[in-house]
């Protein structure tokens, strides 16, 4: 009986450090990766503003080759729709809207509905660093409420590893 109850006292110590901990993680969060690809920035902003061009480059997009995909509205503007369902909770069901888009930068808002319901913002930013040179920053925006902002300590791993090699997929696309 005494090992029992050393147990469940480990297990609650635990889980009280762990939320004393999440007081201390902020709620919003921001994961951003930059990578410079030799092109012009209108060859790259021209590209990267279509946003079914992610097909080709986003680890999410091409984890499930079965992804169903659905656009409404004219790509690469504002208030084009890009909606994926898969069975694949790693890809999940969701969408991504265009709310704003200008010279070097694409705002998007981020609604998931699987494996976890969340509304998040992402950005991509085109910023000329010579005349065919150009540096691709993608951000995305997070929230989460306390205590579970202590797992977007995870989360930032996993979105910064993703848009790593998404970056690193798009400059192997536009470099060819």
């Amino acid at each position: 009986m005494r090992i029992i109850k050393k147990i469940v006292f480990g297990i609650l110590a635990l889980v009280a450090l762990l939320l004393l901990v999440a007081l201390f993680i902020p709620n919003d969060y921001t994961v951003s990766v930059s990578t410079t690809i030799n092109k012009p920035k209108a060859e790259v902003f021209d590209y990267v503003k279509n946003i079914k061009n992610q097909e080709k480059y986003s680890v999410w997009v091409m984890q499930d080759p079965n992804v169903v995909m659905d656009y409404q509205g004219t790509d690469g503007t504002t208030g084009f729709k890009a909606s994926w369902n898969s069975k694949d909770d790693n890809v999940g069901e969701g969408s991504q809207q265009i709310v704003a888009i200008s010279d070097g930068r694409i705002d998007v808002d981020l609604h998931f509905e699987r494996p976890m319901k969340g509304d998040d913002k992402a950005a991509t930013i085109v910023e000329a660093v010579s005349e065919n040179q150009t540096k691709v920053t993608a951000e995305f925006y997070g929230h989460a409420a306390y205590p579970m902002n202590l797992m977007s300590l995870i989360g930032k791993k996993f979105i910064t590893d993703a848009q790593t090699q998404n970056l690193a997929n798009l400059k192997k696309i536009l470099e060819e």
